[in-house]
């Protein structure tokens, strides 16, 4: 069986339900790592989506933020991420999305990112445009690098692995207009999708953080590649560059002026 968009926004949806009532209560946080949080409103989420594909396609793989992966058949995987934002979270700063992706046969056929705190729903289903709220979508049509609002983030790991990102920041910084971190890989991408940012880049990322919103920028009309311009940035090592057509080879040169690595 396969499933259908109007299936997964009403799981996002539901899903950010969860995540709104518990914003801004006093909830129970622990960490994966130094700076990498975890709070008690991410399993939950995590746990009501997995219950919810597990009763419908019990068959189906799955590969989750915070369970990791579930063994199933190799054509039909689901990418999960319940609360893409959780130190924003866990901080009270109403920045965060549910990210959901099904891939089959290889190819993310549907995404969707919802923001519960606007209440605004991305959705994409491949070979149809991408919609916000239902209404159709696309990139900005802005062609200079000088004129261009780009989004970036950093690693957990940024601490101990020397590839900081800093320094495409710094390069960002200078022939940009300007550049925002806020947080969300998902909703920086859809940002792209539908005009806001020009421009996202981001190194060493998980697939459930970008497989969604990759699809949603894909269909809205941006280029979507790793860093080095290869089409599968889901691959590992990942990383991540989606820009609208006319700065997509602008920025991937800007990229790789130092030689970047994804690791």
């Amino acid at each position: 069986m396969t499933p259908n968009l109007n299936e997964i926004e009403a799981m996002a949806r539901q899903a950010g339900q969860i995540l709104r009532a518990g914003y801004g209560k006093e909830i129970k946080i622990s960490r994966k790592g130094t700076i990498d949080l975890v709070t008690e409103i991410d399993n939950r989420s995590e746990n009501y989506i997995l219950g919810e594909i597990r009763s419908r396609y019990p068959s189906h793989r799955v590969v989750a933020e915070e369970s990791g992966e579930q063994q199933g058949e190799d054509c039909c995987l689901w990418y999960i991420d319940p609360l893409d934002g959780t130190v924003n979270f866990a901080h009270g700063i109403p920045v965060f999305t549910v990210s959901i992706a099904y891939q089959e046969g290889g190819m993310v056929m549907l995404g969707v990112v919802y923001e519960p705190m606007r209440d605004e729903f991305f959705s994409a289903e491949r070979g149809k445009k991408a919609r916000l709220n239902g209404k159709e979508i696309s990139v900005s049509s802005i062609t200079e690098l000088d004129h261009s609002l780009l989004a970036t983030g950093f690693s957990y790991d940024i601490r101990t692995n020397p590839n900081t990102n800093l320094d495409n920041f710094a390069r960002f910084s200078m022939r940009s207009q300007g550049i925002r971190r806020f947080g969300s890989a998902a909703l920086d991408l859809c940002y792209v999708a539908c005009g806001r940012f020009e421009g996202f880049w981001e190194l060493r990322l998980n697939a459930w953080d970008v497989a969604a919103g990759g699809l949603i920028a894909e269909t809205a009309g941006a280029w979507v590649t790793d860093i080095h311009g290869q089409p599968d940035y889901l691959a590992k090592p990942q990383s991540i560059l989606a820009a609208n057509p006319a700065l997509h080879r602008s920025m991937l040169n800007v990229l790789n002026e130092g030689d970047v690595q994804s690791t």
